[in-house]
């Protein structure tokens, strides 16, 4: 299990909204519930982008088909996705203008990280689930 990481905590302080991009309605998944754990802290406004379940609700929030449905600035966009298709997400991360591409462990593509760090940061090597119970 990864831990605690100052600099990742750091950048979700500093974060009013996130963008979880790989949901799951099934509670046994990481994204279900280390986002019900960021939920629960209450800090920041949280979007779901799935194409699978779009339109439908997980934990009573609406699942986005995109990043770019989501009507504000985003901040943190939070990835639980297989590392072959981040590359795609990190584009459109970009396109939007958020500040972060936080890459959950399990997610990591560091080819992609290599290739898109002059242009955003990244948080790779962290749970975002962890270091919310430190907010």
């Amino acid at each position: 299990m990864v831990g605690h990481r100052e600099e990742a905590l750091e950048k979700l302080r500093n974060a009013k909204v996130v963008a979880v991009v790989g949901i799951s309605p099934k509670p046994e998944r990481p994204s279900y519930y280390t986002t019900e754990k960021l939920l629960r802290r209450g800090r920041h406004r949280v979007y779901f982008v799935n194409p699978r379940y779009a339109g439908e609700e997980i934990m009573g929030i609406k699942v986005l088909s995109s990043l770019r449905e989501i009507p504000e600035k985003v901040d943190i966009v939070n990835v639980y996705r297989n590392p072959a298709h981040i590359e795609p997400i990190v584009q459109e991360a970009l396109e939007i203008g958020a500040r972060v591409v936080w890459l959950q462990p399990g997610a990591e593509n560091m080819e992609v990280v290599e290739k898109y760090r002059d242009r955003i940061e990244f948080v790779y090597n962290a749970c975002i689930g962890i270091e919310a119970g430190y907010l």
